[in-house]
């Protein structure tokens, strides 16, 4: 074994302890009140909605809940730490992307609302697809096997065509509403 693989694999083991070391930084007690601290915001943000009418308080509403998703799974990710943390997150960010971006679609009407709705879900699509290349370089990172190098550019194919796939998809949508 040579140094860089030495200390790539020191690297590893330590993030591993690091992580269970993190789990410890919260309390339960304090889990809690970041719960309760996040539902309050929830809670604001969607009496502030109020003032908006019609699709616009949709939107606001979809905002605030997934600002308020996203907030819950860092919080859980930080109190309960684990290697699908950063991929749990990136899937709640997507989600919420997702859910106001299908609200600022019912603001349009026919083929260009259709359109708009399958460009939010490539886009949810997509967002999801990298998160989990992410996570699947991320699990692999440490091992340096031919089998581990077959696995990994599996997945990227898989995740390169699904991209492909729904970004074609987003252009036929938005062509199809151009024509008519």
């Amino acid at each position: 074994m040579n140094k860089p693989y030495i200390t790539a694999f020191l690297a590893i083991i330590s993030l591993a302890f690091s992580t269970g070391a993190m789990a410890q930084n919260m309390s339960k007690s304090e889990y809690k009140a970041a719960g309760k601290n996040i539902l309050a915001e929830y809670k604001s943000a969607k009496a502030n909605c109020a003032s908006f009418a019609g699709n616009a308080k949709d939107i606001c509403i979809a905002e605030a809940k997934g600002k308020e998703n996203v907030a819950k799974t860092e919080l859980k990710t930080r109190y309960k730490p684990s290697r699908e943390s950063d991929y749990q997150i990136s899937v709640a960010k997507a989600q919420a992307d997702y859910a106001v971006a299908r609200e600022k679609c019912d603001d349009r009407a026919g083929k260009i609302k259709v359109a708009c709705v399958k460009e939010a879900k490539a886009a949810l699509v997509s967002a999801k697809s990298n998160a989990k290349e992410q996570l699947s370089l991320s699990l692999h990172s440490g091992i340096h096997s031919m089998e581990s190098a077959k696995f990994v550019a599996k997945e990227q194919l898989k995740i390169s065509e699904a991209n492909t796939t729904a970004n074609d998809a987003s252009s036929a949508a938005r062509m199809k509403a151009k024509e008519k």
